[in-house]
């Protein structure tokens, strides 16, 4: 299967092994605002290992003596690392979590707060990752690939993680959807559908990607030939000074956070966004889903399926934060450390350095 991760990076694929295990893959999920000191939630920091949260969720359910649902948490965390996150409880638990005990799990903290936690309610996560088996020669190429993610940003794909062991969820959706696949669990029919939104957001994205490395490859008679488009149009997108070009009738979001409008004014637009101003925004489908216009509608539209859910739109572009490589040439490992915003994916950021699928695709 060709991959749906398309790196707007160029270069030879980097060498290193990566797996993802406690000891070289940690997460800390940042809050979205600090926690009140009062309330009827208690608001638990919680350091896991080898668990996923919803795994978290039913351990914790379990000894407290309270139903899974009554437990908030803003994301759903890597199985596979050491992570961080924080999870609101009835404040009525919080004598039965003093008595908690588990190897893979520990409470940092608590805190009283007035709201529960509820799915999206965080700024976004802290990684920390160790390569290995980096050569030298490979450590000086990651370093050049950050150097362009840090000034340019990087495609806000889904990760592997979203389409299962073996990276075909959105194939058991499509057979759900068809009739063909009867699934009683709602909490998984909800997961498949989300794996198929993931999918034709990430092929999407894909094609936008291939548009970027175009655009950088080609002079302007050459893209005319290729796209069909009008001079005028190719002249000015090549002009945007930003790898990914913004189309007319493109749905832009202002970032990190902010209201989705249309691009009408598309070379302030690209300015904006190459300042890290504002992003584009890609389709989920589903029934609420806001459609682009334009060249960005026909652009997206077959990327766009009819499903039973909410739908909606997600950032095309992200900027990591603090992002930093250190190389231990004695061991030949490769440190990263950054900030994610909310959604994204560390995962993501190491394939578009690699420019390599982390997993085989098949």
């Amino acid at each position: 299967m060709k991959t749906d991760r398309l790196s707007p990076l160029t270069h030879a694929p980097i060498q290193f092994h990566f797996r993802q295990t406690p000891a070289d893959f940690t997460v800390n999920e940042i809050p979205l605002y600090p926690f009140s000191g009062e309330g009827e939630h208690l608001v638990a920091t919680v350091r896991k290992k080898g668990l996923g949260t919803w795994e978290l969720v039913e351990i914790l359910s379990a000894h407290l003596g309270i139903r899974a649902r009554d437990i908030g948490y803003a994301g759903l965390k890597d199985k596979h690392a050491m992570t961080v996150q924080h999870l609101s409880l009835p404040a009525s638990a919080e004598a039965a979590l003093a008595r908690f005990s588990h190897p893979d799990i520990k409470i940092l903290d608590t805190i009283r707060h007035r709201n529960k936690i509820r799915m999206g309610h965080l700024k976004g996560n802290r990684f920390f990752i160790r390569l290995k088996k980096v050569s030298p020669t490979d450590a000086l190429k990651l370093d050049e690939a950050l150097g362009w993610i840090a000034a340019n940003g990087m495609p806000n794909y889904f990760g592997y993680q979203r389409f299962g062991k073996n990276g075909r969820n959105y194939e058991d959706a499509e057979a759900m959807l068809a009739g063909k696949l009867k699934i009683r669990n709602r909490r998984m029919r909800d997961f498949l559908l989300s794996a198929y939104q993931s999918h034709y957001f990430n092929l999407w994205l894909s094609r936008r990607v291939e548009i970027g490395r175009l655009f950088g490859g080609l002079d302007v008679r050459e893209l005319v030939q290729v796209f069909a488009w009008e001079k005028r149009l190719v002249q000015n997108l090549k002009a945007q000074p930003h790898f990914f070009k913004i189309l007319p009738g493109e749905l832009m979001e202002h970032y990190p956070f902010g209201k989705l409008f249309f691009a009408e004014d598309t070379a302030a637009e690209a300015l904006r966004f190459s300042q890290k101003d504002l992003s584009p925004t890609g389709p989920l489908s589903g029934k609420k889903l806001k459609r682009a216009v334009g060249l960005a509608g026909e652009t997206e539209k077959d990327f766009i399926r009819t499903i039973p859910a909410l739908g909606g739109r997600r950032y095309g572009w992200v900027w990591p934060e603090g992002l930093r490589g250190v190389y231990k040439k004695e061991s030949w490992h490769y440190e990263l450390s950054f900030t994610l915003p909310k959604g994204s994916y560390a995962t993501v950021l190491l394939e578009t350095v690699a420019n390599r699928p982390m997993v085989d695709p098949c």
